[in-house]
């Protein structure tokens, strides 16, 4: 394992980090106490130091499970932790980006997982009705008190991460260092703003569904469209373009001896930028597959064969930006003849 400075900081965290929503089988799924703490282990001796989970993560199980884990050696782990989803359905403030939900749940948060501080505390989801100065005083008044070390955000627009961090260096508050987004061969959407963002404000990015749920390892390539009707969770990732996807990871991995998993999490993990894959397992067995994905990296024909499968369509602006009208328009004949190191 390799490690990665995350963002616009000195933090180091490992080149995969662990993603514990499978922690605990309080949501009908997921993995028991014993199978959880075997999946950490395998983590933590191939040399796994960024651990993920959140405040509702099966009702606060995880926490608690990840804080027995780490008793004894707390000091080597980077622990990070979300805020944002309700834990009261019938409250308005149970949930949500506000100072008051904020405060709650970190400190819920510090109980559980038996630790006096938060090594990196996400915003989980924008709620689109607190103000960003709020939010990124809040988040700074934490770091200050000691609470927490640095902070990241996810599931949110792109302009508001930009309004927000742009705020916090005008006014000398923490600003944001990691991004968290769904990324994966059959959602690439994240291209067309949030990671052209992330590299130009030098924030470090994890992304969550690597594999897309398992759709990506091709064990639905096989099954019947009544079988496939019964994966309601899974019905927007179960299509004729997203099945040619999966088909040409399973290729991939046949050709080169290596798991459909492998491949779709060593196409995130070579991306440009800081790009952290989040890995999370029911079973200590995909926790060791997937680990094995740093043992090797996918040539160029391999990247431009997924690339080419898996391509969309960048949209307004950028399409007609990047125009061959719009660039002589605005660069006559001499663009091509432009050495450009800010490019994308």
């Amino acid at each position: 394992m390799r490690y990665k400075l995350l963002g616009k900081s000195g933090l180091r965290v490992s080149e995969l980090a662990l993603g514990t929503m499978t922690f605990g089988e309080d949501w009908g799924f997921g993995a028991s106490k014993e199978e959880s703490k075997k999946i950490f282990t395998q983590f933590i001796e191939a040399g796994g130091n960024f651990i993920d989970t959140a405040c509702n993560y099966t009702n606060g199980t995880s926490e608690r499970f990840i804080g027995e884990f780490i008793q004894g050696n707390r000091e080597q782990y980077v622990i990070a932790t979300k805020f944002s989803l309700t834990t009261r359905t019938n409250d308005p403030n149970g949930g949500g980006n506000h100072r008051k939900n904020l405060v709650q749940t970190v400190e819920g948060s510090l109980k559980r997982l038996n630790t006096d501080y938060i090594d990196l505390l996400w915003l989980h989801a924008w709620d689109f009705t607190t103000p960003v100065e709020e939010v990124m005083r809040a988040l700074d008044d934490l770091v200050r008190a000691g609470k927490v070390l640095y902070v990241g955000i996810s599931d949110t627009p792109a302009w508001i991460v930009s309004q927000a961090n742009t705020l916090a260096m005008l006014r000398g508050w923490t600003p944001f260092i990691g991004l968290q987004v769904e990324y994966n061969l059959l959602q690439r959407a994240p291209e067309r703003d949030l990671l052209p963002m992330a590299k130009a404000l030098d924030i470090g990015v994890t992304a969550w569904a690597p594999i897309a749920g398992g759709a990506l390892t091709g064990k639905y390539l096989n099954q019947s469209k009544d079988e496939l009707k019964r994966l309601a969770p899974e019905s927007k990732r179960l299509n004729d373009a997203n099945s040619k996807i999966a088909m040409e990871v399973v290729n991939i991995a046949d050709e080169i001896g290596r798991t459909p998993a492998q491949v779709a999490l060593n196409w995130v993990r070579q991306q440009s930028g800081v790009m952290i894959p989040l890995i999370g397992a029911r079973k200590e067995s995909q926790m060791v597959d997937n680990l094995a994905a740093v043992e090797f990296t996918l040539t160029p024909e391999h990247l431009n064969r997924l690339d080419q499968v898996s391509q969309i369509e960048l949209g307004f602006p950028h399409d007609f930006l990047s125009s061959d009208p719009v660039r002589n328009a605005l660069f006559g004949t001499t663009f091509t003849k432009i050495d450009n190191h800010r490019t994308v």
